[in-house]
């Protein structure tokens, strides 16, 4: 009978993070059935296991408990092998991940394409295209982690989405993830 290493033993976890609709879901979908990583969507996570503050009548959105949340995910993060998905980065802790992917998308194919889709009203569009021109998600990321672990992947087409997969999946435990945007 052999026995794991302490490398095969370790499967990293991996934040991927991004204003909505740039294509977040779709990566960890992929990366979760292929890498058979266990994916954490936090919104559904707080939906699911009652971990909201309050509701937001002018954006139309619930306000997830932060506190409650990391209480929920602190047990699942030390057994590694997961990729937690948020639009939303600087309450996670460093030391939960290896790396942190940002996904960022044209304001044109983000509008269009993808919000617009979902139904948001005027005031929650208005707010989440001007998050993505001014790059808070990927500020956000870059102030609350170390820069050699944050990377910011171009997502606006089917074609970027599979290279980023890609990219993130020829990544090994050790840290040693490729930055796609140069």
């Amino acid at each position: 009978m052999s026995t794991k290493t302490e490398e095969e033993e370790c499967v990293p976890n991996i934040l991927i993070t991004g204003t909505p609709a740039t294509g977040k879901s779709y990566l960890c979908e992929r990366l979760a059935e292929q890498l058979k990583l266990r994916w954490l969507n936090c919104s559904e996570l707080a939906k699911k296991h009652n971990l909201i503050e309050e509701y937001d009548e002018e954006y139309d959105c619930p306000i997830l408990d932060e506190d409650k949340l990391m209480d929920y995910l602190e047990p699942l993060m030390q057994q590694g092998g997961n990729i937690v998905e948020y639009h939303g980065c600087d309450f996670f802790p460093e030391r939960w991940f290896e790396a942190v992917f940002v996904t960022t998308c044209s304001n044109t194919a983000l509008f269009f394409d993808r919000l617009k889709e979902r139904n948001y009203n005027d005031k929650k569009l208005k707010s989440n295209i001007e998050c993505e021109i001014f790059g808070i998600v990927l500020e956000e990321a870059k102030n609350s982690y170390k820069s050699d672990i944050v990377y910011q992947l171009t997502n606006e087409t089917k074609q970027e989405a599979e290279e980023n997969l890609k990219a993130i999946k020829n990544c090994g435990p050790s840290g040693a993830y490729i930055n796609v945007t140069e």
